[in-house]
């Protein structure tokens, strides 16, 4: 039988979030560390010149920003320094910092959650991106703008999961809906009628991980979002893809396969922090070849509770350039 499980736990100890512990723009700075150090080296130079530009393209392709973003920056960047307007390594940077910002911009698009209550929010990737981890984040995320949250294990096929995920609500003090086995599209269905017989606002569903060559399981997901369509027509409100930025250029191959199966509609971007390839949130934004990107929702840089924030384009870029 489903069971509504609910543990009396504490919140998060001073221990863990400590009053001297950085901001999130520190933390972010921090985590793109080895991003920053690969694109800012090249600005000491004496001069702008076709070698430098040169070596600014591949340092661009090894940070994972991809070709086509990478040919869409220097384009421009080479334009300008044709036409007088950057003389300096140091104006060169800057503008390569505002040509950034200007591709990441429209990535940066805040989650709605007032539209629909519950507002079902399903969670997709493979083993590892780190889908329970940044569910039990949202929870506090959410829980900050006073909203009441459920949890869903739906990764069924991973015992461990259930108990992680379990562990998380334990941690943020919400409910899960979980089973020892079975069918996870019946939990996911039995969760979001508890929360409208509970008046919640947001449920999170976490699925199990797969690899997009696994068709058995890619159809399983789609299933999971047929199955939620039966309890609530206009559901789920919002399908996030949450991808390791250490995978780099492969993320792309993973949004495309889960957009085809289950209809993307936001990413979560984790692990920021242990990569030299922050620069695949350019790919992404370069990816749909002309059409609006796919919304990135959130970004990771850590492991702490609060380690999961909204994407800013401004934010991350400054983190990227800022000594």
């Amino acid at each position: 039988m489903f069971g509504f499980l609910k543990k009396n736990a504490t919140a998060a100890t001073a221990a863990e979030l400590p009053a001297s512990r950085p901001s999130w723009t520190e933390r972010l700075k921090a985590g793109l560390t080895r991003t920053r150090s690969q694109l800012t080296g090249l600005f000491r130079r004496g001069k702008i010149d076709d070698e430098l530009l040169e070596e600014l393209e591949a340092t661009l392709l090894m940070a994972d920003v991809g070709l086509e973003a990478s040919r869409f920056l220097l384009d421009d960047l080479r334009r300008r320094v044709k036409n007088g307007k950057l003389e300096t390594p140091a104006e060169l940077q800057a503008a390569l910092a505002d040509a950034l910002e200007q591709l990441l911009r429209p990535l940066e698009i805040p989650l709605d959650t007032t539209t629909h209550k519950p507002f079902v929010i399903m969670l997709a990737g493979v083993n590892g991106a780190g889908k329970t981890t940044s569910i039990g984040k949202l929870a506090k995320h959410f829980q900050a703008q006073g909203k009441s949250v459920l949890l869903a294990a739906g990764d069924t096929f991973r015992a461990a999961a259930r108990e992680q995920l379990i562990a998380w609500g334990d941690r943020n003090q919400v409910a899960v809906i979980a089973q020892a086995s079975g069918d996870p599209a019946a939990v996911v269905f039995d969760a979001i009628n508890a929360a409208k017989a509970r008046n919640i606002d947001i449920v999170l569903a976490d699925t199990a991980g797969r690899l997009p060559t696994q068709l058995h399981l890619m159809e399983e997901i789609a299933k999971v979002k047929r199955v939620i369509q039966k309890v609530d027509p206009t559901a789920p409100h919002e399908v996030l893809l949450v991808l390791d930025a250490n995978i780099g250029q492969n993320a792309l191959t993973q949004v495309t396969a889960f957009d085809k199966a289950i209809g993307v509609t936001g990413l979560v971007v984790t692990k920021l922090d242990g990569t030299a390839k922050g620069g695949v949130i350019a790919a992404i934004a370069r990816q749909r070849h002309g059409q609006p990107p796919l919304a990135l929702r959130f970004i990771g840089v850590g492991e702490g509770i609060d380690d999961l924030q909204p994407f800013v384009a401004r934010e991350f870029v400054a983190a990227l350039f800022d000594s």
